[in-house]
């Protein structure tokens, strides 16, 4: 399905935002953030093979996306990736719980302090549409580590025909940013200034329909 220039101009506002811009820098660990993508695992093991980081650790439970896709969950279908990359096993270290982003940060930073691992800073790899929520829950969860965020080095264009739905990824774009505008309220991450331009185009693409992953208002008390 192609959608109409107008939409995608506003989804690629969307997108641009979510990206950080950050060059990675060698990092005490990197941690691969769960999800359907498995790009995540693959990037995660190109840094490490770049000298990145020493440790890996990949967090993530299943979801309703990945249960059939991954059913030993997300953590360890990307350890096995990861080890077909050629990571070692034993600079991998498994979170297999969480089911949210801030999870993702709390128990992999539990795991680590369990496992007596000094951190000073984390290589947070995510989605690409995922890198700034990724980086504003770290911020908030585990403030007294500096926080790079990465994700696949890919295009609006490229990861739409990765996901093969456009639509789907236009619905996911405006349910990042919903949780950017809400989530800091409700103590979830820091607050990140959003430009008025992209707003604006979250706002139009909401009133056309692309609404399937926010958050419903009356979950929000609103």
């Amino acid at each position: 399905m192609t959608l109409p220039d107008v939409v995608m101009k506003d989804a690629q506002l969307l997108w641009d935002y979510q990206l950080m811009g950050q060059s990675p820098r060698p990092c005490s660990v990197a941690i691969g953030l769960g999800s359907h993508d498995l790009s995540v695992a693959d990037v995660t093991a190109e840094l490490y093979r770049r000298g990145m980081a020493p440790l890996v650790v990949f967090t993530g439970a299943t979801s309703r996306t990945t249960q059939e896709r991954m059913p030993r969950g997300e953590a360890e279908h990307y350890r096995q990736r990861a080890i077909e990359l050629g990571v070692p096993s034993n600079a991998i270290l498994i979170e297999p719980r969480a089911r949210n982003t801030g999870e993702n940060i709390r128990f992999s930073r539990a795991l680590l302090e369990e496992q007596g691992i000094p951190v000073a800073s984390v290589l947070l790899v995510s989605k690409p549409y995922e890198e700034r929520r990724a980086y504003a829950t770290a911020r908030k969860l585990w403030p007294n580590v500096e926080v790079v965020s990465a994700s696949s080095p890919m295009t609006l264009t490229d990861y739409v025909d990765s996901i093969g739905d456009a639509r789907l990824v236009v619905d996911m774009l405006v349910g990042a940013l919903q949780r950017l505008l809400i989530y800091p309220t409700q103590g979830f991450m820091i607050s990140q200034k959003v430009p008025q331009e992209v707003r604006d185009g979250y706002e139009r693409l909401r009133a056309q329909g692309f609404t399937s992953r926010l958050i419903p208002d009356a979950a929000l008390g609103e």
